[in-house]
């Protein structure tokens, strides 16, 4: 599925801080408070990877996609440092996590979207950084779409998620995002009162037509609640 995207040198990727594309909703009778997903790729992805997703899981919403500014190795473009494989930099976490909130927060002024209808749609790194910012700066997100999410951290003080709907897609043969880590994840988001739906897929980490399928019946389920 193609999808339109915005000219490679965005006026406003300065502005906003992260090279990004924003792409309109197609419906032009669409008012201000239609949802915008924010499109969070995984590690070595970019700006563009999600968009077709973006538009499959819902054809009328606003598509927002930022580029992660950490390369990894000088050239592999993640959301935020680790220190190995499934060892995060707690620091540089919570430091990109308020920076990707204050991102959001400026383009909704910018493209003029509505900032209370914003759904995080995170695979694996992006499904990572997406999780840290219901934990850390949740008025950012209305809900989110997690493939194959870890535990980002642990905040001192968990949030209050009561009206926020949270759906996990994992797979159970991830050998990195695994079964403990989705348990221990949505149990976290639990504890915080969130609404979370976690579907198990026969899959490994990557990203299958099952979990595209399941996140798309959610989210029709779940729209108005969003």
């Amino acid at each position: 599925m193609s999808v339109p995207t915005s000219s490679p040198a965005n006026k406003s990727d300065q502005q906003l801080g992260f090279t990004h594309r924003y792409i309109p909703s197609p419906d032009r009778s669409s008012d201000i408070a239609g949802l915008t997903l924010l499109l969070l790729h995984g590690t070595g992805g970019n700006e563009d990877d999600l968009l077709p997703l973006g538009r499959e899981l819902d054809p009328n919403a606003r598509l927002l996609s930022p580029r992660g500014k950490i390369l990894e190795g000088g050239r592999i473009p993640r959301f935020f440092r680790r220190l190995a494989e499934g060892v995060f930099d707690i620091e540089d976490l919570e430091f990109r996590t308020h920076e990707l909130a204050g991102f959001v927060e400026k383009a909704s002024r910018i493209y003029e979207f509505d900032p209370r209808k914003v759904i995080a749609v995170g695979y694996s790194n992006g499904a990572n950084i997406a999780a840290s910012m219901l934990l850390l700066n949740p008025q950012t997100l209305s809900g989110a779409i997690l493939f194959r999410a870890m535990v980002p951290l642990v905040p001192e003080n968990l949030p209050d998620l009561s009206d926020k709907h949270i759906f996990m897609s994992s797979g159970l043969r991830d050998p990195i995002a695994t079964r403990q880590e989705a348990e221990t994840l949505s149990g976290l988001l639990k504890r915080a009162r969130a609404i979370v739906d976690l579907q198990w897929q026969n899959s490994g980490h990557e990203l299958t037509r099952d979990d595209i399928h399941a996140a798309k019946q959610w989210l029709v389920l779940n729209k108005k609640q969003l």
